[in-house]
């Protein structure tokens, strides 16, 4: 127990030294890579190499010979449309009101501009890219909820990853115990992939705007998460300088 503590607090001073030293190059390889394979996956859709893979994923969530039924129990369409209203507008609205609010009352001024900023950039851009690549939604099967928008990317699978990663990073860094930390990141995790999920298994999406959508929120919310540790190391850098300076 002694060496995987001694081994962990090493691995957590490398991390912090390269953050530290490193921090804005390692921001623009996560925002090259992951624009990098949303742009050979929004290649693929473009040239419909992907619409058979889509197609089979699709029609596998539905009763043979019945496009309009799900598979499963008769309830489990309702399931799902709980399951994605938490990558809805409203809900994800909520939570960001109630982070931002809970990060400026704990006088963490600048992370709490960072992160609305960040949800508020991340969704114009997915505004952005559904009205440049107006992907039509899937006509195959039955949709189990109301949609208004074009396809591609999912901006519930964006935005719920750019929200949950988003706050389970932040909260994990603030818990002393690793087991703590992994389970906030599992919740978080599993909230996003559930959300992308029930998009495909509803019939509102096809499998690649989801897959796209979980790529470009998750390279986000690494994004924010490596920009608010340069944001914290400059903050505690001032400290030292201006002791009498209030928190920012």
């Amino acid at each position: 127990m002694g060496a995987e503590i001694s081994i962990s607090g090493k691995v957590l001073r490398t991390w912090q030294w390269l953050r530290a030293r490193w921090g804005v190059p390692m921001l623009a390889v996560v925002l090259l890579g992951g624009a990098f394979g949303f742009l050979e996956i929004a290649e693929e859709v473009g040239e419909a190499e992907t619409r058979k893979v889509d197609e089979t994923i699709l029609l596998a969530m539905r009763q043979e010979g019945h496009a309009d039924r799900p598979v499963g129990p008769e309830g489990l369409a309702e399931v799902a449309r709980d399951i994605t209203a938490l990558g809805g507008a409203t809900l994800l609205t909520l939570i960001c009101l109630v982070a931002w609010g809970m990060t400026l009352f704990a006088g963490k001024r600048r992370l709490a501009w960072v992160g609305v900023g960040a949800v508020v950039v991340a969704m114009l851009v997915m505004k952005l890219l559904k009205l440049g690549y107006d992907r039509p939604r899937p006509d195959l099967v039955e949709h189990g909820t109301r949609v208004v928008s074009a396809s591609f990317p999912s901006g519930h699978s964006m935005m719920s990853a750019v929200v949950y990663l988003t706050l389970g990073i932040l909260v994990a860094r603030t818990q002393p115990k690793r087991r703590v930390q992994a389970f906030v990141l599992a919740v978080s995790v599993g909230v996003t992939v559930a959300v992308g999920l029930s998009r495909v298994y509803l019939g509102v999406h096809w499998p690649t705007d989801v897959l796209a959508g979980w790529m470009l929120g998750g390279v986000w919310a690494l994004a924010v998460w490596i920009l608010a540790g340069v944001l914290e190391d400059r903050c505690r850098a001032e400290k030292k300088t201006t002791p009498g300076r209030g928190p920012s």
